[in-house]
C-alpha cells in the first residue's frame, strides 16, 4: 500500500520564492530511491504560509531508508554546502511531517 508522506513546512511569505528556488535545484534528488513513487511541492493559494512537501512510496520500510541513505543527506545539503561552503540561512520557521496512507482513490 502507498505511504504518503507530507513535510509541511512553514515559510513566511517573503522567503516562499527561495523555498521553491531550493527545492528547484536539487530536483530529482530522491527519483532513483527504491520505492520512491512521486514528488509535489504544493504552494499555498490562500494567506498560510504552509507550504506542503508531498511524497508517495511503495511503503514505509521504503521511506525509511530513504531517510537513512547517504542520499538523503546530500540532498538536503545546500549547493554551497556541497562545494565546501556554509550552509545558507534556513527560510522555514517550522516544519513537521505527517503521514497518511491511501484509504480510498478515484482515478477520474
Amino acid at each position: 500500500m502507498t505511504v504518503i508522506k507530507i513535510n509541511a513546512i512553514t515559510v513566511p511569505t517573503s522567503a516562499g520564492d527561495e523555498l521553491a528556488h531550493r527545492f528547484a535545484k536539487r530536483a530529482g534528488a530522491v527519483d532513483g530511491q527504491e520505492g520512491f513513487e512521486g514528488f509535489e511541492l504544493l504552494k499555498p493559494t490562500d494567506d498560510r504560509e504552509q507550504w506542503l512537501v508531498v511524497t508517495r512510496w511503495r511503503d514505509e520500510e521504503s521511506f525509511q531508508a530513504w531517510l537513512s541513505s547517504p542520499a538523503f543527506g546530500h540532498g538536503h545539503r545546500s549547493e554551497s554546502e556541497r562545494s565546501g561552503g556554509e550552509a545558507p540561512k534556513p527560510v522555514s520557521t517550522h516544519s513537521e511531517v505527517w503521514s497518511y496512507e491511501v484509504a480510498d482513490l478515484s482515478q477520474g
